[in-house]
């Protein structure tokens, strides 16, 4: 997935599903292992949609589980870290700085819970960091499913209310405030919600799941 010549990082961020912990906004419409099912349905299927993606160095960075379980579950050939304590944004921050002093020269981060991100906006996303500073992947529900720096940009980590709708709204004000230069990908959905099911066209996996009952 990589060579000593790679000067692109991708980082996902996911969580070992372990039913109960995973996915909690949704146990309430697909129960506890329902839930921490479909989100290991997603997470493989952005790993599989990103195998296409050249010169990229892959990590997952995740939460839950351990390095053993993680390996087994995705595979031996990727990189593994433990994510670190914080709120999102800390441990966002941290991963562009730990990804950054290894001489990467572009870094972009997305989640696993966004089934139409695959390796062409991937790597339309690094392209655009040749001439941006910051790209941004808005998501329907007013956050991101993709951001992309050359450098850490510590302020557009803080004071984000990480979670609501206003995640996007509040790092764009930011980044006009730093006189960034910014560029957007498509809107896509993630999944995070009883009411993101219905963008979900997985329709096996809703069933399997309990969903579609």
């Amino acid at each position: 997935m990589t060579n000593n010549n790679t000067k692109n990082c991708l980082i996902i961020f996911t969580r070992y599903p372990e039913p109960g912990k995973t996915k909690t906004r949704l146990i309430p419409v697909l129960g506890a292992e329902g839930a921490a099912k479909l989100h290991r349905q997603l997470t493989e299927t952005v790993i599989t949609q990103l195998k296409g993606l050249a010169n990229t160095l892959i990590e997952v960075h995740f939460t839950g589980g351990n390095q053993q379980l993680m390996a087994a579950w995705l595979g031996e050939n990727i990189t593994y870290k433990q994510q670190t304590e914080g709120d999102l944004g800390k441990r966002m921050a941290t991963a562009f700085q730990t990804a950054f002093t290894k001489g990467i020269e572009k870094v972009v981060i997305i989640g696993s819970d966004c089934p139409a991100l695959d390796s062409q906006l991937i790597a339309s996303a690094f392209a655009a960091l040749s001439q941006h500073e910051l790209v941004l992947g808005p998501a329907t529900d007013g956050g991101y499913y993709l951001i992309g720096l050359k450098r850490l940009i510590p302020e557009l980590f803080t004071g984000i209310n990480w979670g609501t709708s206003q995640v996007l709204q509040q790092t764009v004000e930011i980044a006009q405030k730093l006189k960034l230069v910014v560029a957007y990908l498509t809107t896509l959905s993630d999944i995070d919600r009883p009411e993101d099911l219905v963008k979900y066209t997985d329709t096996r996996l809703l069933e399997e799941v309990g969903y579609l009952d």
